[in-house]
């Protein structure tokens, strides 16, 4: 039998998105995959359909290393409704207690201060973390409480923004799995009035720019335009109308950035990529690395420091050669 028959194109890099609000991270992913003609594409972390912002869509073999995306740090911009606490702790549930705000400045400060550095926090019924094969808001919009494990975050930084009477807008840098719909509720109570998030952005996802974002529209727009291009050059049938969009995808190896590169000779990284591990006197003593081969530093994949000090593969790309 012959090769399955591809869909899509193979294509490879990670695509910042500009997700908008009321859509599922995977519908847009989905859109995302339609525009590009693309066979594999996978996000690093779901937004609530109420959020927007950086959504990093990891293309091909990319995919290999959304993890380390989904485990950085990450900064978002949110405003808080004061005086209202809802079931789903964010403006798409149901008021469930109403308060007017009374509190003073020095009380809010003395309240944000709290949220700095590490501490435990029970992620929220309404997430779409998973308990028995099924995000957790499944059971909670059946009235189902499952009980949760409590987590340990990091808030590096919590910026107060704007105070008006009844909201708060708040810049927060923070470790992976935090919830802001939990920070804003527990502020809330903190403050005494209630309080869920009425507008929420992520700003930054790791180091990746917020300049680089895209939106849909731009992505529409750009593939149209592109199109009619193509039909109308001299050059109609040699052109690829994707050139464009696939200008847009940074390089996979920008999610493993963080990782110390250790660079080999070409006859060195050949049998890394058959699987076995290898002396490299630029190698750390320990922990995770950037693979790249030859003197144009041709990223290979990600490995680990074994016990025996050498360059062991972990995650590889995979280069079709037809």
């Amino acid at each position: 039998m012959g090769r399955p028959r591809r869909r899509g194109r193979d294509i490879n890099g990670i695509l910042l998105l500009d997700k908008p609000a009321k859509l599922s991270s995977n519908d847009v992913l989905q859109k995302v995959k339609r525009i590009f003609a693309a066979n594999r594409v996978g996000h690093t972390g779901a937004l609530d359909p109420l959020a927007t912002g950086m959504l990093p869509l990891c293309f091909g073999e990319a995919t290999k290393f959304s993890q380390f995306l989904l485990n950085s740090d990450k900064r978002y911009r949110v405003v808080a409704r004061l005086g209202q606490r809802t079931d789903t702790s964010d403006a798409e549930g149901l008021v469930i207690t109403e308060r007017k705000p009374i509190f003073t400045q020095i009380q809010l400060e003395e309240a944000l201060q709290r949220f700095l550095g590490d501490s435990l926090q029970i992620p929220s019924m309404y997430s779409a973390l998973k308990y028995q094969g099924k995000p957790l808001y499944q059971y909670a919009r059946q009235g189902i409480e499952i009980e949760r494990e409590a987590r340990t975050i990091t808030v590096f930084d919590l910026q107060l923004i704007r105070r008006e009477e009844y909201s708060l807008e708040l810049e927060i840098h923070c470790s992976k799995g935090t919830y802001i719909r939990t920070i804003i509720d527990d502020l809330g109570e903190l403050l005494g009035c209630g309080a869920h998030v009425s507008q929420l952005r992520r700003l930054q996802v790791a180091t990746y720019p917020y300049q680089r974002m895209v939106t849909l529209e731009q992505l529409s727009m750009l593939i149209e335009s592109e199109k009619i291009e193509s039909t109308q050059t001299e050059l109609a049938g040699q052109y690829s109308p994707y050139q464009a969009l696939d200008t847009l995808l940074l390089p996979m190896e920008s999610a493993v950035l963080h990782f110390p590169e250790v660079n080999l000779l070409p006859i060195v990284a050949a049998y890394v990529k058959q699987g076995q591990p290898v002396q490299a006197s630029t190698a750390p003593s320990a922990g995770m690395v950037r693979i790249t081969e030859g003197t144009e530093h041709h990223f290979i994949g990600i490995g680990i420091i074994d016990d025996n000090g050498r360059v062991a593969p972990k995650r590889l790309i995979v280069e079709r050669t037809d």
